[in-house]
């Protein structure tokens, strides 16, 4: 590298007292540089004559691409001198929707307030590809639902989001103050398709129960049900998380016996986050605490 740099610099400066002042080094220091890389390569690198320094064939090509390579090194190594700043840096996440819309939001507003140096970069996915996505390191960690592998990550669980039944405001449920999971096993249902990690819960809140489920529709993002509820094709079971969506018109409603799901922050198991991203999962827990 030392020697590369010193090429660099005669090349640059076409002349070995210039360069070896730009380097801050003695010119026979530099004049050391240069003959070990010539012996190193056991080839010539400059033409040299009592009033300037000429780099020649092999030194011109040597000079473009060492040129290039060093530059693409120094990125590197200032990503990997910022990656160890804790409030500074690229953080990768994955979230499924329905945290995405919810809890995200406020965690990545915290986070442009109090370290606006971090940058996020949002992955808004279902529950299988989010996985899918720790589980490769394509993202630094991620927001999901209790998995279904726990034994494959690092989690931790931020809080625990209870189910709400969201009807239409003329709905004979609306004069309730919460309904049974008895009380829907007639009713249309409209909810998250299995690509969604809150539908296996509200599955097995009917399964145990022992109660018949009537899906009428199956979407892939609470924004859409509500919208299926507003035009009277059913009512929806969805994260409390979710209900920041509802318009005038839907009414939410308490279901017990309470079922909830856990909200959880996972990354792959046995690795270190990076500093800022270990800043941003704080974060996380900062605002969940505040939610919960």
């Amino acid at each position: 590298m030392r020697q590369l740099r010193a090429f660099l610099a005669v090349a640059s400066h076409r002349h070995f007292r210039r360069a070896a002042e730009a380097l801050h080094l003695t010119q026979p220091a530099v004049s050391r540089l240069i003959a070990d890389l010539e012996a190193a390569l056991d080839v010539r690198l400059f033409d040299r004559s009592t009033r300037e320094v000429v780099p020649t064939e092999a030194g011109r090509y040597l000079e473009q691409a060492a040129a290039r390579v060093l530059d693409e090194l120094d990125g590197v190594l200032t990503h990997v001198r910022t990656q160890s700043d804790p409030l500074r840096g690229r953080v990768r996440l994955a979230a499924v929707p329905t945290l995405s819309a919810g809890l995200v939001p406020p965690c990545i507003a915290r986070c442009a307030t109090d370290h606006p140096a971090i940058e996020i970069i949002l992955r808004d996915q279902s529950q299988a590809q989010v996985l899918d996505a720790v589980r490769g390191g394509e993202v630094d960690f991620g927001l999901t639902v209790e998995p279904a592998t726990p034994e494959e990550f690092d989690a931790e669980t931020l809080l625990r989001d209870p189910f709400r039944v969201v009807c239409r405001a003329d709905h004979p449920f609306a004069a309730k103050r919460h309904v049974t999971w008895k009380a829907l096993e007639h009713e249309p249902l409209i909810l998250l398709d299995h690509a969604s990690g809150s539908r296996r819960l509200i599955d097995a809140a009917f399964a145990t129960r022992g109660l018949p489920m009537h899906v009428a529709l199956e979407v892939g993002h609470p924004h859409t049900a509500f919208r299926m509820v507003e035009a009277r094709l059913g009512i929806t079971v969805t994260p409390a998380l979710s209900l920041d969506a509802l318009r005038p018109g839907l009414v939410a409603l308490d279901v017990t016996p309470n079922v909830f799901r856990e909200v959880t922050l996972l990354r792959r198991r046995a690795r270190s986050l990076s500093p800022p991203a270990q800043t941003v999962w704080n974060v996380f827990h900062d605002v969940a605490l505040t939610l919960a």
